[in-house]
């Protein structure tokens, strides 16, 4: 399967095409590292590091992402914002709203969102009350930051799959085909991601996550759902799952009381 072509995809991104520096790459070992090696050489806001194959590529938690051209979609977005930090909490979770606007702007339907940074495909044909049964993970979300008198430079890892992978996983996981009709392009699911962060990306600016909060909710796989709360791996909490707040913590409702969990190192499993 040939590179991503940067001219072809400048066309499918329309007026948008000059907010973007895309560079397609063979091989590399992440796209995320390749892309903050850039930027500290100087890369500007909107530059996209895609890849065929990655590999050290990484996911939450220091966990692997594979990659190969056919069966999955791996790149990285660098986004310089002015200010600090202070103003970022929800990021990911605003990421996963673009991610979900892009596939479905394609066609795809049951696109899920995951507290803090999973975007999953939801299989109406499952009837099972077990919500690991209904749900696989479709794509990842890495956000890494840093600080420089420009500003925050944000680094938006996406790590998204095309087809359904044929190994064994710790979790389950599906592929875009899963939820398309037609064929898979390239092309087509990477300008409709970037055209979709540039959307959100402009609103979080402006209004943060909050403005993009209704929207999450909306796709909120685990809503009112009973859940257990990881902590390096041991069970720290057990809940019911009541969405997030404007600034993405996660609200867990306990027999204290609601609980606001930021992520850190937590992760979320079904009870």
């Amino acid at each position: 399967m040939p590179l991503i072509d940067p001219v072809l995809l400048k066309t499918r991104l329309g007026t948008q095409a000059g907010r973007f520096d895309v560079d397609a790459l063979a091989a590399c070992d992440s796209t995320s590292s390749e892309l903050l090696r850039r930027a500290e050489r100087g890369a500007p806001s909107g530059t996209v590091i895609v890849a065929d194959e990655q590999s050290a590529g990484r996911g939450r938690r220091g966990r692997q992402w594979l990659s190969g051209p056919a069966s999955s979609l791996t790149f990285s977005l660098l986004w310089r914002i002015p200010g600090s930090a202070a103003g970022l909490s929800g990021l990911s979770l605003a990421v996963g709203v673009a991610v979900a606007r892009g596939l479905e702007s394609l066609g795809a339907r049951g696109v899920r969102l995951k507290w803090p940074n999973d975007v999953l495909f939801e299989n109406d044909r499952v009837n099972s009350a077990q919500l690991g049964d209904k749900f696989a993970k479709l794509a990842g979300i890495l956000i890494e930051l840093s600080s420089d008198r420009r500003g925050v430079q944000v680094c938006i890892g996406i790590g998204l799959n095309l087809q359904t992978p044929e190994a064994e996983l710790a979790q389950a996981a599906a592929g875009l085909d899963q939820t398309l009709a037609g064929p898979v392009d390239r092309h087509a699911v990477l300008a409709a991601i970037l055209l979709a962060l540039i959307e959100v990306l402009d609103t979080f600016a402006v209004n943060g996550f909050a403005g993009l909060k209704n929207e999450w909710q909306s796709r909120h796989a685990w809503q009112d759902h009973p859940v257990h709360l990881l902590a390096d791996g041991e069970h720290s909490r057990s809940g019911i799952c009541r969405g997030v707040d404007d600034d993405g913590a996660l609200l867990l409702e306990t027999s204290v009381g609601i609980e606001r969990i930021l992520a850190g190192d937590l992760s979320l499993r079904a009870a």
